[in-house]
């Protein structure tokens, strides 16, 4: 029968094999599990190994980073990586294997290699957008069109971020006078909590329907560790597939993230995504100004070329009637000088002669004139009709011409909630024609305001510049 001895004993003799069995610290490859950090400083973590296959956990062990060597490693691990030393990641660890009487077994941590983190999360990130392209899901929310005013926005941020107040500022400061109607879905930005939270105000925001018209997900600040959520396949699914169109602007400088990658836009900054949806409604209202200008061009030339076509054909038939008149005027003074002559070489032996041809002229000048008259009166009435038709028909042109430029007229366009701010009698397009003291009027569609220019600020590469 084998020997009796104390489990204090027994621990001892675990403790001395594991000593001699591993003397020296080990390279260790492990997924963080847990984390904790307690006042003193010290960073308790729980490791484990997963099958590749079954995601199931085949290994765990207790590790220990105590507060001096903590301090040291948690920023150079954030610092080179760009990660937060967080749980879920995969990471290489210099450990010494320990084997306490009391506590057990457990790894203390001297070291960590943020090379291999890298590498892995490359790895990650690659197949989150392997597996996003092949469930064909990656191009989705970049397929969707985005409506030429988008004015309806909802947004999710969170509430106290500076990103957001400079989105709103952007928004609803812009110098043209451009109006939006936004509700924000206040979200946690960063850290383990907001992959669900950003995922729960997507959620929320399509029980809407199509009330929205654009999605913006916007962060401002922090730093760039604390990008790593939007890297999640989990959250690039709820975006890609979402279907309302979303613009990104998270503030990041580096590579874009995944959920940029499957948004319909990704800009650097809120501000940006702001003067993108501002240069939206700027760019139709230019469309808009050159089409009306088009038209009226165009209505202009009409005229002016229907004045000289009718010019033309009133030269053109002046001649014509007068030609007509004194052809007319001819025949009868021949006809008068042939009457005179008959007259006075038999005035004395054809008084009954004469009679009978004094009465044969009249019937024929009365026949003569009548048929002038005729004449004169066709080409007068085929003038008329010439001239009404081709009136009618100007008039009628003119009249869709005058609807279609009522549809563009300035009025109704500032009835849909539009002003226009004008300068020295002209319109105002871009905030640099402006100086500090000018006074301006902005026109409303009822009534107008006259004000005084205090400061005009100029963004460029979505930064504020002052003039």
């Amino acid at each position: 029968m084998a020997d009796n001895i104390s489990l204090h004993e027994l621990n001892n003799s675990i403790r001395d094999s594991i000593s001699v069995a591993f003397p020296e610290r080990l390279w260790v490859i492990a997924e963080i599990n847990e984390l904790n950090i307690n006042k003193s400083g010290h960073c308790y973590l729980e490791l484990i190994e997963k099958n590749n296959d079954t995601d199931e956990i085949i290994a765990k062990a207790r590790a220990t980073i105590w507060a001096f060597t903590f301090r040291l490693l948690k920023p150079y691990f954030e610092t080179t990586t760009g990660r937060n030393f967080s749980s879920g990641l995969k990471v290489l660890l210099l450990v010494k294997v320990e084997f306490h009487e009391l506590y057990g077994y457990s790894l203390n941590i001297h070291d960590i290699d943020p090379t291999y983190t890298i590498g892995d999360l490359a790895i990650q990130r690659r197949k989150t957008i392997e597996k996003l392209k092949n469930e064909g899901v990656f191009q989705m929310n970049k397929e969707l069109e985005l409506p030429s005013l988008p004015s309806t926005i909802a947004i999710i941020s969170s509430e106290t971020a500076a990103g957001y107040q400079d989105f709103i500022d952007q928004l609803n400061q812009n110098p043209y006078g451009y109006v939006y109607n936004t509700r924000l879905f206040p979200s946690i930005m960063q850290g383990n909590d907001a992959i669900e939270s950003i995922t729960h105000s997507l959620d929320r925001i399509y029980n809407y329907g199509d009330f929205f018209d654009v999605v913006v997900l916007i962060r401002g600040g922090g730093s760039q560790s604390d990008l790593s959520c939007f890297d999640n396949y989990w959250l690039a699914n709820h975006v890609a597939q979402f279907p309302i169109p979303i613009l990104t602007g998270i503030g990041h400088d580096k590579d874009e993230s995944v959920t940029d990658l499957v948004a319909k836009h990704s800009l650097k900054t809120p501000t940006a995504v702001a003067e993108y949806l501002i240069n939206r409604y700027l760019d139709l209202e230019n469309d808009l100004t050159e089409l009306y200008n088009l038209i009226v061009s165009e209505v202009n030339a009409s005229l002016e070329n229907n004045k000289k076509i009718l010019s033309q054909i009133s030269i053109q038939l002046v001649p014509v009637i007068q030609t007509a008149i004194t052809r007319q005027i001819r025949m009868l003074n021949q006809f008068s000088t042939v009457f005179k002559l008959n007259t006075d070489q038999n005035i004395h032996n054809k008084n009954n002669y004469l009679h009978d041809q004094l009465s044969l002229m009249g019937f024929h000048l009365k026949k003569f004139f009548i048929k002038s008259s005729n004449e004169i009166y066709y080409l007068k009435k085929i003038l008329l009709v010439l001239t009404g038709k081709f009136s009618t028909s100007q008039h009628q042109n003119l009249h869709l011409i005058g609807q279609s430029l009522g549809l563009l007229d300035p009025q109704q366009v500032l009835k849909r909630g539009y002003s226009l701010t004008y300068a020295s009698g002209k319109i105002v397009r871009n905030a640099s024609v402006l100086i500090k003291g000018q006074s301006i009027t902005t026109k409303f569609s009822i009534g107008k305001a006259n004000s005084i220019v205090k400061k005009v600020i100029l963004e460029q590469n979505g930064k504020a510049k002052k003039k």
